[in-house]
């Protein structure tokens, strides 16, 4: 019997290409053949590197910002790890350190210990895949996390002692992370939303890799 979670990634990966991703993936999916090729890998829309149109082949490197316009999508490598990016974006790169400042991404990475910056919350990651999304300001500010697969320590910003080590193997344990002080837990529980296992095999195989899932159960995916 499926599980709600379950169920949700199988219908995703259904109605991707209603939403205009699917040929972004299959694009990118035939790129795949050239692993770690650095910097975009497909554009669509508007998407600036350091307020500079970008397109595909240009790199980005530590200390540049990616931004996505309305509408606007971008799929790049930046060294062990891949990215796609969601439109009205605007992700920082420093070295070892990924900074969400807003929006949608999601993201798979290589070895090494890496932090991510995001508005409610402090994120250390090894090795993992992950989606983030950005919503509200100030106290009523609120991220969405959902760890696919790795392990990562998450720091609210409103309430550090409360900070949870999380360890998931298939989008077992998302999180809205709040920036209200006054509730009595900052980490919420969620669902898994707007993001599907052909999204992270598409990344990983960007990088010469494959999803813990995927290799796990014989390429079966939900």
């Amino acid at each position: 019997m499926q599980t709600p979670r379950r169920r949700f990634l199988r219908q995703t990966a259904v109605l991707l290409p209603a939403a205009g991703l699917s040929g972004l993936i299959a694009d990118a999916l035939a790129q795949s053949d050239k692993p770690q090729q650095q910097g975009m890998r497909k554009v669509s829309g508007d998407v600036r590197v350091n307020g500079t149109p970008a397109s595909e082949g240009t790199i980005v490197r530590p200390g540049d910002t990616v931004t996505t316009g309305k509408g606007a999508t971008a799929i790049y490598v930046v060294g062990q790890d891949a990215y796609l990016q969601r439109e009205s974006s605007s992700i920082s790169f420093a070295k070892d350190i990924l900074r969400v400042i807003s929006g949608k991404l999601l993201s798979v990475f290589g070895r090494g210990d890496k932090e991510i910056k995001i508005p409610t919350a402090t994120i250390g990651i090894r090795g993992t895949g992950c989606y983030i999304e950005t919503e509200g300001k100030g106290a009523k500010a609120r991220t969405y996390f959902c760890l696919c697969y790795g392990a990562a320590e998450v720091t609210p910003n409103a309430a550090p002692q409360q900070k949870e080590m999380v360890v998931t193997q298939h989008h077992d344990k998302p999180h809205w992370i709040h920036n209200d002080a006054s509730m009595p837990r900052s980490m919420v529980a969620a669902g898994v939303i707007n993001h599907s296992d052909m999204e992270l095999e598409m990344l990983e195989a960007l990088v010469g890799r494959v999803p813990p899932f995927q290799a796990n159960n014989a390429g079966y995916r939900y």
